[in-house]
């Protein structure tokens, strides 16, 4: 059975281990510990099961520029543990994120990442919504709009924390 919760300050350790265990490099387990030291991990979900971590989501606040009144979230990194990959972890990490996001007042959660993947969620193209991101990678783009009322003016730029401006180029978010 797998269990998804809020991370505790004793999942740390447990938490780098599955980023190094899922991608190529240390840049996202090192950027998950730069977001929680910056305070910026405003929604951090573990996936468990048997008392091991297995897998990881975080979402931190992003900025619009113009300024908006409204809260908005950035989803990532995200990562699961190689072998439980098909276990819906991550689909469940993502939909238990964007309703605590939600929860907190949130009006939309944008991500960089795979199409195919997150617009099973519901995201699309933020393009659409007259969203561009700092990193100007425009085709993995993307945004869930949470409440009608985050209607975004034309060319609003996102930006986020600035602990993901040291992840090299094609690295996860």
């Amino acid at each position: 059975m797998i269990t998804i919760r809020k991370e505790r300050t004793q999942d740390t350790a447990a938490v780098r281990k599955v980023h190094i265990a899922a991608f190529p490099t240390a840049a996202e387990a090192d950027l998950v510990e730069q977001l929680r030291i910056a305070g910026r991990n405003a929604v951090s979900l573990v996936a468990e099961t048997e008392g091991c971590v297995i897998g990881h989501i975080v979402f931190t606040p992003v900025k619009c520029d113009p300024p908006l009144n409204v809260i908005a979230y950035g989803l990532g990194p995200m990562a699961v543990v190689p072998g439980h990959e098909r276990h819906a972890v991550g689909r469940r990490l993502v939909q238990n994120g964007l309703a605590e996001c939600h929860a907190r007042d949130a009006c939309m959660v944008v991500v960089l990442g795979d199409y195919g993947y997150y617009s099973r969620f519901g995201f699309e193209r933020a393009s659409r919504h007259g969203l561009r991101n700092e990193f100007g990678v425009e085709e993995s783009f993307m945004v869930f709009m949470l409440e009608a009322r985050a209607h975004p003016p034309p060319s609003t730029l996102i930006k986020y924390a600035p602990e993901f401006r040291t992840l090299p180029r094609g690295a996860g978010m």
